[in-house]
């Protein structure tokens, strides 16, 4: 790809590990000399962000994010020169079903993205990865917390560090600081917020709805806009699927929905994989978007859906996957029409 504007645009998810990994980026290329932009974002404006840059030709570092579209996926083929490094760092399932072979793109599910664009700069270049050596211990709390490993008790609190300030603050503190360790005001704050979030899970809980699965003894359990905060999705459906006396066994999946200006944002939280299948079965391309992980998740509504439309569409395609499972031969589209 011919970089026609001397300008490098680090573009990254907005949770802990996105952050951490932009850090990573701006540490690795500060001393380039070139200009650098940020963005911090989610997978209903990346594309956009990968189409621009590819028509101006800007040379871009895109991290814990994959393309949703095969039109975004054929342009970057288009246009990606032979021997030219990759630029797209990511760790999610779907990403790696789907891109692991091209040149253009790295992909290891073993790490949080963060640490696998560290672990790409340390075997390929050996100048930026001095540069973010001071970054070891943030990108080593990001890989815990991401990967759910729950060795560091601190990957909760960077967490509400980065819901508390935002995804900027939290990135603006690691790049004038990328010390892991907290000041003793941060740790103040940071452990009243997570005290705060709580009581926030205690009021969340009493307007879960929970759903029956069609054809078996699970049930998924969603929860509307308006009780959380973005930064709470991971405590707050690990709570409720990993805590035994949370419930009887029978939960399979979490859903939360946030209302945005330009939609919805749905977080899939499950067991077994299911929530990267229900991904899977839903994404369309074009008006629903989605990826992540096998037990994390993401969908990506249009803002003429209701949430009583997600809540169906969801328990519909948990349906078809268990139909389709045990060989029943039902089809998503089956199930649709009988929720609409």
């Amino acid at each position: 790809m011919t970089h026609g504007n001397g300008l490098l645009h680090i573009i990254s998810h907005t949770d802990l590990d996105g952050v951490a990994a932009a850090a990573v980026a701006w540490y690795a290329h500060r001393g380039d000399g070139d200009p650098i932009k940020l963005s911090l974002t989610g997978y209903g404006e990346y594309d956009n962000l990968l189409t621009e840059g590819i028509g101006k030709r800007t040379r871009m570092i895109t991290l814990d994010l994959s393309p949703q579209f095969q039109n975004t996926v054929d342009e970057i083929d288009k246009v990606w020169p032979e021997g030219e490094p990759p630029f797209v760092f990511d760790h999610h399932k779907t990403t790696f079903e789907k891109y692991k072979n091209r040149p253009w793109i790295v992909v290891d599910m073993d790490y949080c993205g963060a640490l696998v664009y560290w672990n790409w700069l340390a075997a390929n270049d050996e100048d930026a990865f001095r540069r973010v050596k001071p970054l070891e211990n943030i990108v080593r709390v990001a890989n815990d917390r991401d990967l759910w490993i729950n060795e560091d008790p601190d990957g909760r609190l960077w967490q509400a560090m980065v819901t508390l300030c935002g995804e900027w603050g939290a990135l603006a503190r690691l790049m004038s600081n990328p010390d892991a360790a907290f000041t003793e005001s941060e740790h103040a704050a940071v452990t009243d917020f997570v005290t705060r979030q709580e009581e926030r899970f205690k009021r969340a809980k009493e307007h879960i709805i929970r759903t029956a699965i069609k054809g078996s003894d699970e049930r998924f359990d969603f929860l509307g806009d308006g009780y959380l905060e973005f930064g709470d999705t991971s405590d707050f459906c690990g709570m409720l699927l990993d805590r035994p006396e949370e419930g009887d066994g029978s939960l399979s999946l979490v859903a939360l929905a946030y209302h945005k200006s330009n939609g919805w944002s749905v977080s899939l939280r499950s067991k077994n994989a299911l929530a990267g299948r229900v991904v899977s079965l839903l994404k369309d391309g074009k008006k629903i978007r989605g990826g992540g992980h096998g037990d994390a998740a993401a969908l990506y509504f249009p803002n003429h859906y209701n949430e009583n439309g997600i809540k169906d569409s969801i328990a519909a395609a948990i349906s078809s996957e268990r139909e389709s499972s045990s060989g029943m031969g039902v089809t998503l589209g089956d199930l649709l029409k009988g929720s609409l």
